[in-house]
């Protein structure tokens, strides 16, 4: 054997042992700074989400309440009596996790703009949201009611839908893993539903 494989032999043997010994402090450190930058991104991601998603969700209600009184047709009326109570309970189920994860007041109105999370600017804030003055006098002026009041609340709904899958590709608790699957699921069947019914109604 000669001298150059000999030597390449002894480096690689130490450069194992060392793998062995020296790496595995190593690779716990890396994980475990690791592991709290993940869990403070889950932390800031549901932070945003809930101040995000209740403002959001009280859009929609304050629109399905309109919608209450104002529609002509059962299924409309029908769906927004669930709009209220579902969201209702979103509401209040997030509110209360807000309160016992981050121990702070919710912020509202502006002071969320001040927040930076994945819905930071006012535009894409705006994007899907209803229950502005403006909006609730179109929609209650409206000679289609119910047609007006679900061409709005479909694009409302998909970014309730957008918003939660990002909740869930980033978020390490189980309880919004659930809500946003809950959200997913529950608002794509009532867009699919509410287009079926424009479909119809202007046959």
């Amino acid at each position: 054997m000669n001298n150059k494989i000999f030597y390449a032999l002894i480096g690689l043997v130490i450069g194992v042992i060392s793998t062995i010994f020296i790496y595995p402090s190593i690779s716990k450190t890396s994980t475990t700074m690791m592991n709290e930058k993940t869990t403070q991104a889950s932390d800031t991601l549901d932070a945003h989400f809930i101040e995000q998603m209740i403002p959001h969700h009280e859009d929609a209600i304050a629109m399905a309440k309109l919608a209450q009184i104002k529609a002509q047709r059962p299924e409309v009326k029908t769906l927004s009596n669930n709009i209220v109570t579902s969201q209702g309970k979103e509401i209040t189920q997030m509110k209360n996790w807000y309160k016992e994860w981050f121990g702070r007041v919710l912020p509202t109105g502006n002071k969320i703009m001040q927040h930076h999370g994945m819905m930071s600017s006012s535009s894409s804030m705006h994007m899907g949201m209803m229950g502005t003055d403006q909006d609730m006098e179109k929609l209650s002026n409206a000679s289609d009611f119910d047609t007006v009041f679900v061409e709005e609340m479909i694009p409302h709904h998909q970014m309730a839908v957008m918003m939660a899958g990002m909740l869930k590709d980033g978020t390490q608790r189980p309880e919004m893993k659930k809500l946003a699957d809950e959200i997913i699921k529950a608002q794509t069947a009532e867009v699919e539903q509410m287009r079926s019914w424009l479909t119809k109604w202007n046959k």
